[in-house]
Parts: C-alpha cells; sequence; structure tokens
C-alpha cells in the first residue's frame, strides 16, 4: 500500500512538474512558484521532492537541463520539456482523466 501511495504521489508531481514545463523552461524554484501560483497555494511542493523527481525526469529522459543565469545574477540549472516528455504528459493526461472520472462516478453517483 505504501509503494502504490508513493506511486501516485510520485505520478502527480511528475504530472505538475511536465505540464510546467510545457509552458515554459523553468529553474527548480521557478517550477514550484509556477505551481504554487498555479494552484493558489492549495498543494505545497518540498524541495526534498521536487528535485528528485526532476533527476527521475532527466534520467527517463522527459525533460533536459542546461546552465543559465537567474534574475538574481545566480547559476541554475533550467528545465525544459523534451519530446518524450511531452508523449509522457499526454499519458500522464489521459491517466488522470480517467482516474479523475472514477473518483468523480463514487463522489457523485447517478440518481437512480
Amino acid at each position: 500500500m505504501a509503494k502504490d501511495r508513493t506511486d501516485l504521489m510520485q505520478g502527480t508531481l511528475e504530472l505538475l512538474i511536465l505540464k510546467t514545463l510545457e509552458r515554459e523552461s523553468l529553474h527548480g524554484y521557478g517550477i514550484v512558484q509556477r505551481i504554487h501560483e498555479t494552484v493558489e497555494d492549495l498543494l505545497k511542493v518540498e524541495d526534498g521532492s521536487l528535485y528528485p523527481a526532476l533527476q527521475r525526469m532527466l534520467k527517463a529522459g522527459w525533460v533536459a537541463a542546461e546552465w543559465g543565469v537567474s534574475a538574481r545574477n545566480r547559476e541554475v540549472r533550467v528545465y525544459r520539456l523534451t519530446p518524450a516528455g511531452r508523449k509522457q504528459l499526454e499519458k500522464k493526461v489521459s491517466a488522470f482523466d480517467r482516474l479523475l472520472s472514477g473518483i468523480t462516478k463514487v463522489m457523485r453517483p447517478r440518481e437512480s
């Protein structure tokens, strides 16, 4: 059960990261800020979850990274979505839509 929960949480975080990078390339802190802004702080992404997720996604080839300079003139690693990442995003969105549909059916059953 714990592994299922971990997989679900990792999958959800990966979906949020991929969707965020679909819009623009960002460094790690920028990804977190954009997610927080988008969800109006309803979800919290911790550094301890973000960077391991980005590393997994780099290894999988879903994102690529290069060194850049932040607005504060600091060296940062900027992440961008790859073509493989776009395909993975499509898969994850489809799986999420199916999951959401199932949950909705349980939460709001049709009246008999």
